[in-house]
């Protein structure tokens, strides 16, 4: 079996390898940037070095756990995901044990889907997305990669979230809109309209 390697020692990383142990996987030990003590649940893992380190591993003998968090479109968590997967690396999908997910859901690599979470049946979640903690998604709903559905959020039936957009936290998105690449759904949004790529919208009913 590979060893699980977590990138970040953050609040992100502490709540996935808090998923992953709930799931009885074991995870090898961290990388962070620098060589700061980490906190949290990290303390009881091994740093095992920085970037340069871990790019010298053996793709085929690691998978990696993204542990950067997201709070805004794309951005860092991205950029990590495609500067190993290119050097041939693999991210694990990680899935919380007390998620409910439907049987036909699609996860593509790298996705996390944290706990208390529900995914309807005909629901894609893309590469490197994240589901987080208790956001519900009705059915043949599509994230994209990269994209964040923040803690809470409601999103109804036959939506879709383009790549790198984040979904806040508490927002709601009602059935069949489509938000664009790249977009912002402040906090607590209710979202009625289709979003074009790359805008910021927040409100009840949301606006730009």
């Amino acid at each position: 079996m590979k060893r699980l390697i977590v990138i970040g020692a953050g609040g992100h990383a502490r709540v996935l390898v808090e998923a992953l142990q709930a799931d009885g996987r074991i995870v090898a030990g961290y990388v962070t940037k620098d060589a700061e003590p980490a906190f949290g649940v990290m303390k009881g893992f091994e740093r095992i070095g920085d970037d340069a380190t871990l790019l010298k591993s053996a793709p085929d003998a690691i998978e990696l756990v993204n542990g950067v968090g997201m709070t805004r479109p794309s951005g860092t968590r991205s950029s990590i995901f495609r500067k190993y997967r290119d050097k041939g690396f693999v991210f694990a999908t990680v899935v919380h044990p007390s998620a409910v997910v439907a049987s036909d859901v699609q996860l593509n690599m790298g996705a996390q889907v944290m706990a208390g979470t529900v995914l309807q049946p005909g629901v894609r979640i893309g590469a490197n997305a994240i589901v987080n903690t208790g956001a519900l998604l009705d059915h043949d709903t599509v994230v994209g990669d990269h994209a964040h559905v923040a803690p809470g959020a409601r999103i109804a039936g036959d939506v879709k979230i383009g790549a790198g957009s984040h979904v806040g936290i508490g927002a709601t998105i009602i059935q069949n809109v489509q938000i664009g690449i790249d977009v912002m759904v402040a906090g607590g949004a209710v979202v009625i309209a289709d979003v074009p790529d790359g805008l910021t919208v927040k409100g009840i009913p949301a606006r730009v």
